[in-house]
C-alpha cells in the first residue's frame, strides 16, 4: 500500500517509521483499515443473520442484521473523518477517545446480535453458533489491539463480559447447570483460550515485524549513511586536489627528508621554476639567498627533521634572483604506524603585504590621532560650555540667596534647573565618551531624597503642560528621606525617564511613583515609577530600548526625535549603582519604568535645606578662619563668583589671571590655598602647578577649579601635584566643602 502524504516526513525513512508507528499514525491507519474492510465484516454479519432468519424466524435475522449495521455504520462513519480531523487540527486525544467510544458502541450491537442467538426460540438449544460468532468478533477485535488499543481492549472487554454473562443468565433462567451446560461453558474457556493465544502470537507478530522493519530501515540509513560519507570523502579528495593544483599559493609536497615530490602551477609562478627543476630538491638549496634569516633556516630544518608542524616567514629569491616574501605553513603527515610519511608546505606570498606594513602604521597613528582630535574635541567643547555654566549656574545660586519674592525665587531656581540640564546634556556625551572606555564614575554624597526627585519633575512639568499633559509626582517616605548617593546621577536618569515619557505622549500624562523602605536597617530600598498614557512599546521592541541608538521602530524617530541614548545611559548608570531598571508596555496604552536601588541612608540628619547641596557646618567653616586663598582664574566671571562664594568668610582673598602669574603669586605671598584652572593663557594650570611644587619651602594646597571634567584631567592634576579636583560649573557648597577637605588632609597631626 502507498504511504499516505501525511506520514512522509523530510525524507529521512526513521522519522516516516516514527510517524506511521505513532499514535496519531496508528489511529489513521486503524480508521483506514476498518473504513476498508467494512464490505468483508458484514459477509459475516448477513450470514448470522440468514442463519437467524432460516432458524428463529425473519424477524429475529432482520432485527440482529439491523443493530449489527448500526453499529458498523456509526464506528465506520466517524472513523472516515478521523483524518480530515487530525489534519484540521483536532485534539488527538479527542478524535482517540472517540474513536473508542464508537468501537465499545459497534462491540455493543454485535453482543445484542450475539445475545439474539444465544436465547432465540431455535437457536438456544445450540449456543455454539452465538459462541462462534462472539469468537469472530473477539479475533476481529483483538487484530486491531495495536493500532487502537483503547478501542480494541473496550471491545474484547465488552465481549468477555458478554460471554459470562449469557452462561450466567443461562444458568438463572434454565435452572441448575447439567452436563450439556457444564461442556457449553468448557468449551466456551477453551475457545476464548485459543482466541486470546491466537491473538497473542498475532499482536507479538506485529511488534517483532516493527522491531525488525525499524532495524532494516536504521541499518538501511547507516549504510546509506556509510555510502554518503565514503561518496563526500571521494569528493572530497577530488575537490582537494583541485584546490592544491589551482590553488593562488604555492603547494609543495615533500618527502620524509624534505625533498620536493610534487609542486603546483602557482609555485611555478611565483618562484620561476618549473616541476623538474624543482623535484627532487630541498626548498631551502632551491630558494634560499643571502637576505634569509639564518635563524629561520634552522627552525625549518629542525622541524623537518623531528616532523612537527612549522609556521613562520621567510625571506627566498626567485629564479630572477627578486626577493620575495614567503609566509611557509608546512606540516608533517602521519601514517598508521604514527611515522612521518609526507610533508605538506603552503607558502604565500607576502611581498605586497610587507610592503603595505608601514602604510598600516602610518594609518593606526593616523586613527590614533584621530582618537586624540575625539579626545580633545570633547574636552575643548566639555570646557568651553562649562566655563559659561559655572557664571550661570554660580549666579543663579547666589541670587536665590539673595532677597527675593516668591515669583523672583521661582525664575531664579528655573534659571538655574535649566542650566543643570543643559549641563546634563553635555554630561550625556561625556558618559557616553566614558561608556565607550567603560570609565563611568559616581560621586555619592549625602542627599535628601524627596528633592532630588522633585526637582526633574518641577523642570518638565512646563514642557509638560505646554503639550497639555499632566505631570504627577507622589512619595512616599520613611521619616528620614536623606540617602547617601550621586544624586545628580539619579536626577539625570529620571530627567531622561521623565522626558522621554512627556515626550512620546500625546494625550492624558505622565505620573512618577517613589517610595522608600528599609528603616531601621543599613540600606535603604527605593522604588521609583514613570508611568505614562503614551504611544507604547511594541512586546518584539521592549528587550532592544535599552540597546544605543535603539528606538521602537524608525518612525519614532522620525515623529519624536531623539537620539536613542538616554535609555542606554540610564540603564548603566542604574547598574553601575547596583540596582535594575524594566518596562513594561502595551502599544497604544502607555509605558511604565520601574527602577529598583539600594542605597545607604546618609551620614547626616535632615539639617540641610531640600534641594540644596549640603553646605558645611559652621564648626567646619571655622578651619578656613585666616586663610589666605589664591584663585588662578582667567576669566572675569568666574573670578567674580568665587568671589561672591567667599564674601563673609574670615580669609584673604587673592587673584592671578595667568598661570606664570600664579606662579609669582604663590613664591611672593605663599598662600595656604590656591584655586587652580586648568586652561589658562601663558601657562596652564598643570604646568603651573609642577613649578610650585618643584619649589623649596611651604607648599600651599592646590585645588583644581576646571571645566575639563573628563577622569584623564583629574589623573593629569593629580599627578601634577595638585591636592583636590573640581569641576564647573561648582557650587558653593562644593566648593566650601572640596577646601575643608583637601585642608584636612594637609594639616599636621597633633601628636599622640
Amino acid at each position: 500500500m502507498p504511504m499516505p502524504n501525511w506520514v512522509m516526513g523530510p525524507g529521512d525513512p526513521i522519522s516516516e517509521f516514527e510517524v506511521r508507528n505513532s499514535k496519531s499514525g496508528l489511529l489513521r491507519r486503524h480508521a483506514r483499515g476498518r473504513v476498508k474492510n467494512f464490505g468483508s465484516r458484514q459477509i459475516m454479519t448477513v450470514v448470522g443473520g440468514l442463519f437467524l432468519w432460516m432458524m428463529n424466524g425473519p424477524q429475529a435475522g432482520f432485527a440482529a442484521m439491523l443493530i449489527a449495521l448500526l453499529g458498523e455504520a456509526v464506528d465506520c462513519l466517524y472513523l472516515r473523518s478521523v483524518g480530515r480531523r487530525l489534519n484540521e487540527g483536532e485534539s488527538l486525544e479527542r478524535v482517540y477517545a472517540v474513536s473508542a467510544a464508537t468501537g465499545a458502541f459497534q462491540a455493543i450491537t454485535i453482543s445484542i446480535c450475539i445475545g439474539l442467538a444465544w436465547f432465540g426460540e431455535t437457536t438456544s438449544a445450540s449456543p455454539l453458533f452465538a459462541v462462534a460468532f462472539l469468537a469472530g468478533a473477539a479475533i476481529n477485535a483483538g487484530l486491531v489491539l495495536p493500532y487502537h488499543p483503547a478501542a480494541g481492549t473496550i471491545r474484547l472487554a465488552i465481549y468477555a463480559g458478554v460471554a459470562i454473562g449469557l452462561f450466567v443468565l443461562s444458568g438463572i433462567l434454565y435452572g441448575p447447570p447439567d452436563t450439556r451446560f457444564s461442556m457449553n461453558a468448557a468449551g466456551t474457556l477453551m475457545l476464548g483460550f485459543m482466541v486470546f493465544a491466537f491473538l497473542d502470537y498475532v499482536i507479538a507478530g506485529f511488534h517483532r515485524n516493527r522491531r525488525s522493519t525499524r532495524a532494516v530501515i536504521e541499518k538501511s540509513a547507516e549504510l546509506e549513511e556509510a555510502n554518503r560519507k565514503l561518496a563526500q570523502r571521494q569528493k572530497e579528495a577530488h575537490r582537494l586536489s583541485l584546490v592544491a593544483r589551482n590553488a593562488n599559493d604555492s603547494v609543495l609536497l615533500l618527502d620524509r627528508s624534505g625533498n620536493i615530490t610534487w609542486v603546483n602551477d602557482a609555485f611555478t609562478r611565483i618562484t620561476g621554476y618549473t616541476p623538474d627543476e624543482a623535484i627532487g630538491r630541498l626548498p631551502g638549496d632551491l630558494l634560499n639567498g643571502p637576505e634569509t634569516d639564518p635563524k629561520t633556516i634552522a627552525v625549518l630544518s629542525d622541524a623537518v627533521a623531528l616532523g612537527v608542524p612549522f609556521r613562520g616567514e621567510i625571506q627566498n629569491r626567485t629564479k630572477t634572483g627578486e626577493a620575495i616574501w614567503i609566509e611557509t605553513n608546512q606540516v608533517p603527515v602521519i601514517d598508521e604506524a604514527g611515522d612521518v610519511d609526507m610533508l605538506i608546505a603552503i607558502e604565500r606570498d607576502i611581498t605586497a603585504t610587507k610592503k603595505h606594513e608601514s602604510e598600516m602604521v602610518q594609518a593606526r597613528q593616523a586613527a590614533e590621532e584621530g582618537a586624540r582630535a575625539k579626545s580633545d574635541f570633547l574636552a575643548t567643547m566639555s570646557h568651553e560650555i562649562r566655563t559659561p555654566m559655572n557664571g550661570v549656574v554660580g549666579m543663579a545660586d547666589l541670587l536665590i540667596e539673595s532677597g527675593l519674592s516668591a515669583d523672583q525665587r521661582v525664575y531664579a531656581n528655573t534659571i538655574r534647573n535649566s542650566a543643570q540640564a543643559l549641563l546634563t546634556i553635555i554630561n550625556d556625551v561625556l558618559d557616553l565618551s566614558r561608556l565607550d572606555a567603560r570609565k563611568v564614575r559616581l560621586d555619592p554624597v549625602d542627599f535628601d531624597l524627596r528633592s532630588c526627585l522633585e526637582e526633574p519633575v518641577r523642570l518638565l512639568r512646563p514642557l509638560a503642560e505646554e503639550k497639555g499633559l499632566w505631570l504627577r509626582f507622589y512619595f512616599e517616605g520613611a521619616g528620614d528621606d536623606r540617602l547617601h548617593g550621586d544624586d545628580s546621577r539619579l536626577r539625570q536618569i529620571l530627567i531622561n525617564l521623565i522626558g522621554n515619557a512627556v515626550k512620546f505622549t500625546l494625550s492624558g500624562g505622565v505620573t512618577v511613583r517613589a517610595s522608600i523602605a528599609g528603616a531601621g536597617t543599613e540600606t535603604a530600598d527605593l522604588l521609583i515609577e514613570v508611568e505614562d498614557t503614551g504611544i507604547g512599546i511594541p512586546v518584539d521592541q521592549q528587550e532592544h530600548i535599552f540597546e544605543r541608538f535603539a528606538q521602537a521602530d524608525a518612525s519614532t524617530t522620525r515623529q519624536f526625535g531623539g537620539t536613542g541614548l538616554g535609555l542606554t545611559i540610564s540603564r548603566m548608570l542604574i547598574e553601575e549603582m547596583g540596582g535594575t531598571i524594566a518596562v513594561r508596555s502595551q502599544p497604544g496604552r502607555g509605558s511604565c519604568f520601574t527602577i529598583r536601588l539600594h542605597l545607604p541612608w546618609a551620614e547626616y540628619g535632615p539639617d540641610c535645606a531640600a534641594g540644596e547641596a549640603r553646605m558645611p557646618r559652621a564648626g567646619d567653616i571655622a578651619l578656613l578662619q585666616g586663610k589666605h586663598v589664591l584663585v588662578a582664574e582667567d576669566a572675569e566671571v568666574n573670578r567674580t563668583l568665587i568671589r561672591k562664594y567667599l564674601d563673609g568668610l574670615d580669609l584673604r582673598l587673592s587673584f592671578a589671571h595667568d598661570g606664570q602669574q600664579a606662579v609669582a603669586e604663590t613664591l611672593k605671598t605663599h598662600p595656604d590655598i590656591v584655586l587652580m584652572d586648568m586652561s589658562m593663557p601663558r601657562l596652564n594650570g598643570i604646568e603651573a602647578t609642577r613649578r610650585i611644587r618643584a619649589e623649596a619651602g611651604k607648599q600651599p594646597v592646590i585645588i583644581a577649579l576646571t571645566a575639563n571634567a573628563f577622569d584623564s584631567d583629574k589623573e593629569a592634576c593629580l599627578g601634577a601635584g595638585m591636592d583636590g579636583f573640581l569641576t564647573k560649573p561648582v557650587r558653593r557648597a562644593e566648593l566650601l566643602r572640596g577646601m575643608l577637605a583637601c585642608t584636612a588632609r594637609t594639616q599636621p597631626q597633633p601628636a599622640a
